[in-house]
């Protein structure tokens, strides 16, 4: 079986308000990329993976008149794809939803939610004292995480989660004194997501429940000096000793000499690209004896995607991140 997690640059701009697909000559939301050369992008790349499941992360918009799950099976349609089934879980007011495309022939999803004492339903709010103060502080998810009840053909149950965590980016801060504060302030509350994430995760496992955590974490160990403040990344508080993701391990390892990314961002004051991890399939220990094999399709690191240039320039045109696929021996 192939997992997959792609995070689809603003997929919602290729469709209309009735979800109707839009490849024409205007812009889409991947700079410099029009929304034919985006959606024919998009359509290349979903069709190399052939995965059984995809968790989209930005997948189009569920609003007044929009539908998640219509938009992507009709784009799925369009584009061939045995994923051909939608579940979306929560709609936000992003236009950034997370929803999983998924062949009905290799396994059954449905949206289960979840809530605890510890942990409540990832639509509503989470208290914790976010700046020691001895005061609680309430935390919601401006997308909240899709959880999932998986069932393989072959029986098999899985609990997957589709994550998209707060971005740390200091939107909207002018000086240097409010990118600071801008920064810590998101670094807490994404903190409080992973710690939210966390517990959940801690359920299923003391259940005795396979367990994927799936989807754009916007983090990463040693990613930023404002790391150095909380100790940990979230990416770490959210796999703890409980999940396995060998890209976010590798970075923990001293010396590093080369490191994963599944990002690529232009930073117009150094003229520069420049990379970062983000994306990631974690798995409970459960799982590790199926012979997991994870790999990230990017277009400059990934030999076979380098030796391919149709490959390469649609992982480009269609998002600034690249997809992160997990094959495991389940059926």
């Amino acid at each position: 079986m192939r997992l997959a997690t792609y995070n689809i640059e603003w997929f919602a701009y290729l469709f209309d308000k009735n979800d109707r697909l839009m490849l024409d000559a205007k812009p889409s939301g991947v700079h410099g990329v029009d929304r034919y050369t985006q959606g024919r992008a998009i359509a290349h790349v979903l069709q190399r993976l052939d995965a059984d499941a995809i968790m989209i992360v930005e997948a189009p918009n569920t609003g007044r008149t929009q539908r998640t799950t219509r938009a992507l099976e009709a784009f799925a349609a369009e584009a061939g794809l045995r994923a051909c089934e939608a579940v979306s879980g929560y709609p936000t007011d992003t236009h950034q939803e997370i929803a999983l495309l998924y062949d009905p022939d290799v396994l059954d999803a449905v949206h289960d939610a979840r809530s605890s004492a510890a942990a409540p339903r990832f639509d509503g709010a989470f208290e914790i004292d976010l700046d020691v103060d001895e005061r609680l502080d309430k935390v919601e998810f401006s997308k909240p995480p899709l959880e999932l009840a998986v069932t393989t053909k072959g029986g098999t149950p899985l609990r997957m989660i589709g994550a998209h965590l707060k971005s740390k980016a200091p939107h909207g801060a002018r000086s240097k004194d409010e990118v600071t504060a801008v920064s810590i302030a998101n670094r807490r509350k994404q903190l409080a997501q992973a710690i939210w994430l966390h517990r959940r995760v801690e359920e299923h496992v003391a259940a005795g429940e396979h367990v994927v955590v799936i989807g754009d974490l916007n983090d990463g160990p040693g990613l930023d000096e404002f790391e150095k403040l909380f100790g940990q990344s979230s990416v770490e508080i959210v796999m703890g000793s409980l999940l396995n993701d060998p890209h976010a391990q590798s970075l923990k390892q001293p010396r590093a000499t080369a490191l994963p990314s599944t990002s690529r961002f232009y930073n117009p004051e150094t003229k520069r690209y420049f990379g970062a991890l983000l994306d990631y399939v974690m798995i409970s220990h459960s799982l590790m004896g199926l012979r997991p094999q994870w790999r990230i399709w990017h277009p400059f690191e990934d030999a076979e995607c380098i030796g391919d240039d149709e490959m390469r320039m649609a992982l480009l045109n269609a998002s600034d991140h690249f997809p992160v696929t997990l094959d495991l021996d389940l059926a």
